[in-house]
């Protein structure tokens, strides 16, 4: 179903545990010219690749990869790539297992593009059989840039540190203004409720982001409604 392609490795000690481990620290500045160039490629094999899948209109859906295939959050992310696929856009997501694979499987129902885009891991996680385009990653950050660069908006299901990590790069961006509408929807009010609760009452609270800022998130049961916000991008 998948067409793979490699970008990277598959080692113990990950490529970014190289670059940021002060252990490695003696071996980076040997070898500091060839890691900035494996950098640059990385970012040329995934433009590619990406530009020749020719996505349209994509959404990138984030959620935990830990989350039961019997649960009815992966029926949630199932739905929530079906009904995604259905309004035109294709799906991105992390290409693993539990929620990503949900959200590969709804657009795969809905006949859509399905893209992984996967990250070297210390431990192996795989990519899920719903993915018609695959690209593995040594680097976070370039990952994280393919994830920004083709996705017009953001679905976000329950999740853990990955999650946050990926939703509140976006919500910076789009805070900051570099870039356009970016819509951002939260999957999931009870999950999500008490973050931005938070967020309203101790960042916003203490002044440290503004009223507007809190309202870049939708968060939403509904999820006719997040595909309808989705389409607020810009």
């Amino acid at each position: 179903m998948s067409e793979r392609r490699i970008i990277g490795g598959d080692h113990r000690v990950t490529a970014d545990q190289h670059l940021l481990d002060v252990a490695h620290e003696e071996e980076w500045k040997q070898r500091a010219a060839w890691r900035i160039m494996k950098f640059q490629a990385e970012f040329v094999e995934g433009f590619d690749a990406m530009e020749e899948a020719d996505l349209g209109d994509a959404i990138g859906v984030y959620g935990s990869a830990r989350t039961p295939v019997d649960s009815e959050e992966y029926k949630l992310g199932v739905e929530l790539g079906r009904k995604l696929g259905e309004a035109g856009f294709s799906v991105i997501t992390g290409g693993g297992p539990g929620a990503m694979e949900a959200a590969n499987r709804g657009a795969v129902e809905a006949g859509v593009k399905s893209v992984g885009l996967g990250i070297e891991l210390p431990f192996e996680q795989g990519i899920n059989e719903f993915v018609h385009i695959e690209l593995d990653f040594k680097y976070f950050f370039v990952r994280k840039v393919m994830f920004l660069k083709y996705s017009r908006g953001f679905c976000a299901l329950p999740g853990g540190f990955g999650t946050m990590d990926e939703l509140f790069e976006a919500l910076t961006l789009e805070q900051t203004g570099k870039v356009g509408k970016f819509p951002i929807a939260l999957i999931g009010t009870a999950y999500w409720g008490g973050l931005v609760d938070w967020l309203r009452d101790s960042m916003l609270g203490q002044g440290k982001i503004d009223p507007k800022d809190v309202d870049l998130l939708k968060v939403t049961d509904d999820l006719d409604e997040a595909v309808e916000h989705m389409k607020q991008a810009g």
